[in-house]
């Protein structure tokens, strides 16, 4: 079995996916409106990128711009969006929320794996916008499915939060901190050694997959050099 770094990129359509793909991806995460920083995509979408590629898809769960569920209803709403991908075939997901406080919203991340039961799933950036991100970690510990967190370190980016990231690259194993760090959010080549010396093995890519910016596709050259990078 190979022990290459994994590298997901976000993908919006079918084309992303192939081009992703066919320059070294291993998984991608699919979004719709960008601009609201990734929302759920359609079951239509789901289905037209899981027939163009063979490589696992994780589907986000998200309305709406920001880390709050919304009301009763909206999450009623992720419910059924979810029932729907899983029809369709989805069987793996990306999702979190806070509360107004900025704690986990236990409440409604329950609500949705009793939806996707038996998927992995992974934790996004709400918990860089946690009020405290061991706590977070440690109440969601138990969560079946959980297995990865998707995380910059810092709201603010990569940059901000490199110190973070290594800091919790080194308690790997202890309760809460098992899921894999799959680092992103202004993410750079750059930041790539000093992250890989920490143990991280998990790295997701979106604007710079896409030279042409998020109204241009994912080029798959720009995917090869991050594969290469990670291979070297």
């Amino acid at each position: 079995m190979s022990n290459r770094a994994v590298l997901e990129v976000i993908a919006l359509d079918a084309a992303d996916a192939v081009a992703a793909q066919s320059g070294g991806a291993d998984r991608l995460e699919l979004v719709t409106d960008m601009a609201k920083d990734g929302l759920t995509p359609s079951r239509e979408t789901f289905g037209r990128i899981r027939q163009s590629v063979d490589i696992p898809l994780r589907v986000m769960l998200r309305l709406a711009d920001g880390f709050s569920a919304g009301t009763h209803d909206d999450v009623e709403t992720l419910v059924r969006a979810a029932r729907e991908l899983r029809a369709e075939g989805a069987d793996e997901f990306v999702l979190g929320f806070l509360d107004e406080e900025g704690h986990p919203d236990l409440v409604t991340v329950e609500r949705l794996i009793a939806e996707i039961e038996g998927c992995a799933w992974t934790f996004h950036r709400a918990i860089d916008r946690a009020v405290d991100r061991d706590s977070l970690r440690k109440s969601l510990a138990d969560l079946p499915g959980l297995d990865t967190y998707l995380t910059a370190g810092a709201a603010a980016g990569v940059d901000a939060g490199l110190s973070t990231l290594v800091a919790e690259a080194a308690r790997q194993g202890e309760p809460g901190y098992r899921a894999r760090i799959l680092v992103g959010g202004g993410l750079r080549l750059d930041h790539l050694p000093q992250l890989i010396a920490a143990g991280i093995d998990g790295f997701h890519i979106g604007g710079a997959a896409r030279p042409q910016g998020w109204s241009g596709p994912v080029d798959a050259a720009a995917v090869r050099e991050w594969r290469e990078k990670l291979d070297a």
